[in-house]
Parts: C-alpha cells; sequence; structure tokens
C-alpha cells in the first residue's frame, strides 16, 4: 500500500517541478519519488563509504594474545617502540 505524504515547498520550487515534469512527461509526484529515492540510495552509499562502515566487521576479529590491550594499548605501543 502506498503512503501518502504532502510536503509544502516554496512557489519557485514548484513551478520548477511542474516545467521538469512537464518535459519529462511525468506526474510532479513520480518526479517528487524519483528524487527522494536517488537521495536516500545516495546517502545509503555515502554511510557505507565511511572508514568505519568498511571495517566494522574486522573489528574484534584478531587474537593478539594481549589480554588489556583495548585498555593499555598506550603503554604497550610505547614499550614496543623502547625496546627497538
Amino acid at each position: 500500500m502506498n503512503a501518502h505524504l504532502t510536503v509544502r515547498v516554496p512557489e519557485t520550487l514548484n513551478a520548477q517541478l511542474h516545467i521538469l515534469a512537464k518535459r519529462k512527461n511525468l506526474k510532479t509526484s513520480d518526479l517528487v519519488r524519483f528524487a527522494i529515492e536517488k537521495y536516500l540510495n545516495e546517502s545509503k552509499k555515502q554511510e557505507e563509504s565511511t572508514p568505519y562502515s568498511r571495517t566494522k566487521n574486522l573489528l574484534g576479529s584478531i587474537e593478539t594474545g594481549v589480554s588489556d590491550l583495548g585498555e593499555n594499548h598506550r603503554e604497550h605501543l610505547l614499550k614496543k617502540f623502547k625496546a627497538k
């Protein structure tokens, strides 16, 4: 079932929508629906392209043998660099 959505837009935007819809031989509601779908798809792609989203499945997947590495990572790094 399709949901009904009411959106208020400035008169200038409304005029542009009607002109483009007429040029493309579409209903204004179809044009708005396509624009919303495009925006949502692009937003999802941007979300998926963040460094965290690309690596989140890797977090916690490697066993180092150091039980407190997450809590004391700085101390472990300093110890490692001093050893060289």
